[in-house]
Formats: structure tokens, sequence, C-alpha cells
């Protein structure tokens, strides 16, 4: 099968706590961040969006692959808050990283799957020869309504993935995913913000298909937890995470190191691919990873990979994960709501 040829990630560089947002409602900030397991999470700069984190992580990726991007067959960006209703991402990235135009590109949109989505396209593409390379991109500036519970973890981020057959550093041994139609989470058309159900969002929804999906995977593959050196799941937030990764028989050593809600909080598209790419900065040759995403709506992708001897050679080619969390600066509600476009000044038409 398929493998990963590159990756790369981008995470933006302001923070903002939990106490600075508990502090503007009234809430307690212990408590929040001790039931979500998160403490602080990116925010977008105001020049930031999906094409602009999409397009860095990109060029990131292509500095681990070292291809010609020109061999770059098919370019997918999965987010659920791409800059234009009408007009792909995926063609700015494309143009970006100078692999137009012999390729094939669209937005992929599953809520916070769509980047696996994405990488699993590809692996379909490499494996059945009709490209040479694939570049899979999860990336989100996640939306979240004042006062509500996601405003304390929907944030920005996301992660590439050139995909393809040759000179890779990590390969897939399959793939497996478990799709219903559960409307946990949506947002209608034109409407600035998602709505969600509550706890309705938990066992019916994120659960049921991140354990379904691992599940399946496991048994297409005739593997269980033992085997997996490393494991990363969706992270909503951290609480959901360690509580799967219990169920399904992880321990903290095989799972903490792709848990980043807890210092960027949950950046939708870009969570499981941010946090494969964070095993892949450290992974040694041999080792295996077990990854799970979760979209709501609702599905999970499964991935079982296998960490080969190149990886010693590019993972130094293109900043780390931990690298873009330690760059930080921390704003406070005023300046982060000014930055997200929760403000809006009189006279002035939205962006």
């Amino acid at each position: 099968m398929a493998g990963i040829v590159g990756y790369g990630v981008y995470i933006p560089s302001y923070r903002i706590k939990v106490e600075e947002i508990a502090k503007v409602w009234g809430d307690n900030a212990q408590a929040v961040s001790r039931g979500l397991v998160v403490n602080e999470k990116s925010v977008p700069a105001p020049d930031e969006d999906t094409a602009t984190i999409s397009v860095e992580a990109a060029r990131n990726s292509l500095k681990r692959a070292g291809i010609d991007p020109q061999k770059i067959g098919a370019v997918y960006v999965g987010s659920e808050s791409h800059p234009y209703a009408v007009k792909p991402t995926a063609t700015i990235v494309a143009e970006a990283v100078e692999a137009s135009p012999d390729l094939t590109a669209a937005d992929l949109e599953f809520a916070c799957k769509a980047g696996t989505a994405g990488m699993q396209i590809c692996m379909g593409l490499v494996d059945a020869g009709n490209v040479e390379y694939g570049l899979a991109v999860g990336a989100d500036t996640a939306q979240g309504a004042p006062s509500d519970a996601l405003e304390y973890t929907a944030s920005a981020g996301g992660a590439a993935y050139i995909i393809g057959k040759e000179n890779t550093i990590a390969d897939f041994e399959g793939t497996y995913s478990f799709t219903t139609d559960t409307p946990d989470f949506y947002r209608r058309e034109g409407k600035p913000y998602p709505r969600h159900g509550g706890r309705f969002t938990g066992e019916p929804a994120y659960f049921k298909h991140v354990l379904a999906g691992a599940k399946g995977m496991m048994e297409k593959m005739g593997t269980e937890a033992s085997d997996y050196d490393h494991a990363v799941f969706h992270q909503p937030n951290g609480k959901f995470y360690i509580r799967a990764a219990k169920k399904l028989g992880f321990t903290e050593e095989q799972y903490k190191t792709g848990l980043l809600t807890p210092v960027i909080g949950n950046t939708y598209s870009g969570a499981t691919p941010l946090g494969l790419a964070a095993i892949l900065d450290i992974a040694q040759p041999g080792e295996r990873i077990f990854a799970v995403s979760y979209g709501s709506g609702a599905g999970s992708d499964a991935f079982s990979i296998t960490v080969n001897e190149q990886i010693e050679e590019k993972r130094d080619l293109a900043p780390k994960v931990k690298d873009m969390i330690k760059n930080k600066e921390y704003v406070n509600y005023a300046i982060y709501a000014k930055f997200k476009g929760k403000m809006r000044m009189a006279g002035l038409t939205p962006r």
C-alpha cells in the first residue's frame, strides 16, 4: 500500500488561556480546565485562515518529502472553515506550493475528519496508479459562539501529508471507516457558529464511532492495542480522548504523545493529523501507530501505520509540532474576540 512520504504542520502562535475566557463569562476556570483537560488554545491571527494554515503545512510537508511538487497529482484540503463558501481552498494550496496545473483538486468537508478522508482518497489514487503523489491537508480555524462550551476548545491549526509509494517514512498497513447519520453537531449555511447536542455528542456520537472504527480496524488487521507503540485519536477535548484510549486498552505511554488538546485546543480537521505528526516527530523505525479520527455527522477513519528507517533522515527537515507549540504569545479576551471577528464595528462590513 501507499505510505507517507512527507508531513508538515502549522499552528498559529497566538494563545489564550482557559482562565482568560472563564473570567469574562464568570465560569470556574479550574473546573472547566479539569473537566475538559484543556489549559489553553491556539488563536489565528487576523491574516490567518484555513488557506494560509494549509499552505504553510503543505510547504513543510514538501521540505520533508524532498520531491518535485509538479509530481503531485492530487490535492485535497479537508476543513469545516474554508474561507470561501464557493471557491476551493485546494486550488490556492496547489498554486502556492507550485504543484499546479496538472492535477485534480477539491475541498472536503466532514466536520473534523475531512483531513483523514483526504488521506484515504490519496491512498486510493496512489495505490491505483492514477497519481504518483497526493497531498492531503486537514486544517481549521474552528468557531465557537461566545460563552458556549466550544469557546474553550475551538482552535486553529493543521497538518499536511504527501502520500506516495517511493521513499516513504511510514507505511499504511490498512484503513477502515465507520459511518452513520448521527446529527450531533452542525452549522447551517450563513450561520457564524455551530450548534451541538451537548451530552448527546458523547456516547451516541464520538464514542460510538471512535470505538467502532478502532475495533473494526483491529479486526481487519488481526491486532490489539498491545501491538502498537503509539495511538492517537480525535480530541474535541482531552477528557474524551483519554477515555476512548483507555476503553480500547491503550496505556498512557501509548497515547500521551498525540494528545495536544491541553496545549493548543481542538483543531478540528487538523486534530488527528496533528497528533499523528507529533508521534512521527519522535517515533522510531519499526514502531507501529494506531490513528482514529472522528467527524460529527458522523464517522471515524482508522489507520494502522508502520514507521520505517527513512524517518531518521527526514524528520528534522521541517519544524516539529513541539517547536510550534513552544512558539507562542498570549492574548487577552478582547484581542481574541477581535481576531476571531466576534466584535463588529458600526459601518464595517464583515469579512
